[in-house]
């Protein structure tokens, strides 16, 4: 089993042509292991890009870290759900998690970002019972490592 917290970080092209930048998680296996956690939500931060890469400028990268670390801060050591993933480019944050509830998950959110001035967030949920996003996201860190 990885280390807790074993993360990568790659650049990879969205369908537009635009880089992103993709952080995923390694140490999922026993999280994902357990059925019940089959859930996953994507909730997306828009932002005006800076530049022609699309990525956010000074204060709203800082924003967004500040966002993150609430998240992980408020997950930390919880069964609550998974961070499994960020995205980053092309004028957006997607954060990507795994969980067993969306009634569960939405507390959580509201409980992680209460300090933070009101986000305009975008949340989507699905099932996917076989992590098959998950390997997606794999799958381009992989190729895009392979470059």
């Amino acid at each position: 089993m990885a280390d807790k917290n074993n993360w990568f970080t790659v650049p990879a092209v969205d369908d537009d042509g635009m880089t992103i930048i993709v952080t995923g998680r390694l140490d999922v296996d026993s999280y994902r292991a357990r059925s019940r956690n089959s859930i996953r939500v994507e909730v997306s931060m828009p932002y005006i890009p800076e530049g022609p890469l699309g990525f956010p400028d000074g204060p709203t990268a800082e924003l967004l870290e500040q966002a993150t670390e609430a998240m992980q801060k408020e997950l930390k050591g919880k069964n609550t759900a998974m961070m499994t993933g960020i995205f980053t480019g092309a004028g957006k944050r997607e954060w990507v998690f795994y969980t067993f509830s969306t009634d569960v998950f939405g507390s959580f959110l509201n409980r992680a970002l209460a300090e933070l001035p009101e986000l305009p967030l975008t949340i989507y949920a699905e099932n996917d019972p076989g992590w098959e996003e998950y390997d997606e996201m794999l799958s381009v860190a992989e190729g895009a490592s392979a470059d």
